[in-house]
């Protein structure tokens, strides 16, 4: 599955848009972890600190990279004229938790710290991505929110993939789900290999949290023939009972993955949804993005 997902990857072309992208390495999170490799989209244009999103790449947390993310990713600092990183953290079985969460938090910790040389201002950094990535984004909101280290101002989050009862016997969920893409079967294999032998408990699990007070606003869409379509309107149900400034988006007709079908309206509904809602996470205005050298977005079935 790795090496057929591999084959996939290409990089978009930066002509135009107004940024330079580079593969980075930041410190491994506790003494003795490897470095993380990243992906940094860089406008080569502003002045003055504009804000930042950390993506995190989907794969049931078993496979994927940041590259399969790459032309969303463009598009997004492009037009918003912000600076992206996208974490290529370890992946599970060969490395369960707390590998790949530690990385995630690393990726932030060295964006927060170095804010500064980065030019991004660090009350401004937005974390998201989708499926497994999603709930790497959750559940680093999570542990930021429970040390206070470093803010997170907005979650942006695709389907994530936040519950490891989903599927099982005691939550088989809704039978018109999980039939296509990414299934009950792949649901417990991906969950098994993520927890190795550890109790499942927030924040790696972080649909088992009891306090989802005091985390950032949150955007999440999901689809409507998804596995993960009800423990996600579970969450945001339980964000918006917390207090958390919570927008629900769910797409009708459409399961787990839909994006791969680039032309179809769905999906570029979908791209200017979620352009939209960075924008706003990031309280970037419409006169900060003629002041910040971005361009226009690219075209939508990228």
């Amino acid at each position: 599955m790795r090496e057929l997902i591999a084959r996939q990857y290409a990089f978009a072309d930066l002509t135009d848009t107004g940024l330079s992208r580079d593969v980075i390495e930041v410190p491994g999170l506790k003494a003795g972890q490897p470095a993380v490799r990243c992906l940094k989209y860089t406008p080569t244009q502003g002045a003055r600190p504009s804000g930042a999103y950390l993506h995190i790449h989907g794969g049931g947390y078993v496979m994927g990279a940041p590259e399969m993310s790459d032309a969303r990713n463009v598009r997004l600092a492009s037009a918003l004229g912000i600076t992206v990183l996208s974490v290529d953290y370890r992946l599970a079985p060969e490395h369960p938790i707390p590998a790949p969460l530690d990385d995630c938090y690393a990726a932030l910790a060295w964006m927060s710290q170095n804010a500064k040389q980065l030019g991004i201002d660090p009350q401004r950094i937005a974390i998201g991505g989708e499926s497994a990535g999603g709930g790497l984004a959750t559940a680093t909101a999570q542990w930021a929110r429970d040390t206070g280290d470093y803010p997170i101002c907005f979650q942006l989050l695709t389907y994530p993939m936040i519950d490891d009862r989903t599927g099982s016997a005691e939550k088989p969920g809704d039978p018109l789900t999980g039939e296509f893409i990414w299934t009950r079967d792949h649901n417990r294999t991906g969950w098994a290999y993520y927890l190795g032998d550890a109790v499942p408990a927030a924040p790696y699990v972080p649909a088992r949290a009891t306090d989802l007070s005091r985390l950032p606003p949150t955007w999440i869409v999901t689809a409507a023939m998804d596995l993960f379509r009800d423990e996600n309107i579970d969450y945001a149900q339980r964000l918006l009972s917390a207090g958390v400034a919570t927008e629900l988006v769910v797409y009708p007709r459409v399961c787990h993955g839909f994006q791969q079908a680039a032309d179809a309206q769905v999906t570029k509904r979908y791209l200017r949804d979620q352009l939209e809602a960075l924008r706003r996470g990031l309280r970037i205005a419409d006169q900060d993005l003629v002041t910040s050298g971005s361009r226009s977005p690219a075209p939508l079935n990228n």
